[in-house]
């Protein structure tokens, strides 16, 4: 067992004379939470390599419990929150079932997790972003360097609060992903901020915009480009676009989020 503090904790959800708590395992065995009358879990969308199709990584998304894998995706919750405790509440309750249901089936741990922060979050926050989070994983013995935080889009006037933030998730050690809006604007993001990885649009793979350039900025500051939202096969771009290009995409042409991640059969055929 790869994790053995949350094999222990799991066991603890799992034993049936436990006080009652805000987190539990369904009869599946995934962690399931509640805000308000919602209850709320996990799927996991992978981010592949372009090209190889290999997974290197997955995003972790907040959805309604069900039977199967049909769950609403709950992330506007957090823009009808009644204040900012209440968002931050659900904020850390969807980043913990991640963590959780992730970790409880990642046996080989091959591939990283990506979490949202939502952009009420930025500002929520009074300091120190990210702790609470940390001394969650710590506790359960969870690695705080296989997490990639995703950070919303922001504009030019809050380039303070992006830094501020970035420079206290760094202090606890996590790694962070940063959304684009323009291929400029990526480009930028790499010369001052230097993420782990920046995700962009599916439709700048179409060819329409040179991303050399960027592409030269990032493998020589080591920033990983994401294209997301491919919804279809043109999204992928044409062969002379992608070919011999370091890129990774994310969409549902792809693959549909799921509770369960993509098991070694699966990834063979």
């Amino acid at each position: 067992m790869p994790f053995p503090t949350l094999n222990t904790y799991l066991a603890h959800l799992s034993d049936p004379d436990r006080p009652a708590s805000s987190v539990w395992l369904d009869s599946a065995g995934r962690a399931q939470g509640k805000y308000f009358n919602c209850t709320i879990t996990s799927a996991f969308q992978p981010i592949r390599a372009l090209g190889s199709s290999r997974i290197v990584a997955y995003e972790g998304l907040a959805r309604s419990a069900s039977a199967g894998d049909a769950g609403l995706s709950l992330w506007k919750l957090l823009d009808h929150a009644a204040s900012d405790d209440e968002s931050i509440e659900l904020d850390r309750l969807c980043r913990m079932l991640h963590a959780i249901n992730f970790f409880r089936q990642d046996a080989a741990g091959q591939s990283d997790l990506y979490l949202n922060v939502h952009d009420r979050l930025l500002s929520a926050v009074s300091s120190n972003h990210g702790h609470a989070f940390k001394r969650i994983l710590d506790a359960l013995d969870l690695p705080v360097g296989r997490i990639v935080l995703q950070l919303p889009a922001t504009t030019p006037q809050q380039g303070w609060l992006l830094n501020y933030v970035a420079d206290n998730y760094r202090r606890n050690g996590f790694r962070l992903a940063l959304n684009a809006a323009s291929v400029a604007q990526a480009q930028a993001m790499v010369a001052e901020q230097r993420p782990h990885a920046i995700k962009l649009d599916a439709r700048y793979l179409s060819g329409g915009v040179s991303l050399e350039p960027l592409l030269d900025a990032a493998r020589a500051a080591g920033v990983r480009l994401i294209f997301k939202r491919v919804e279809s096969a043109p999204a992928l771009g044409s062969p002379e676009v992608v070919a011999d290009l370091p890129l990774y995409a994310q969409g549902f042409f792809l693959d549909q989020p799921q509770a369960a991640l993509v098991s070694d059969a699966a990834l063979a055929a």
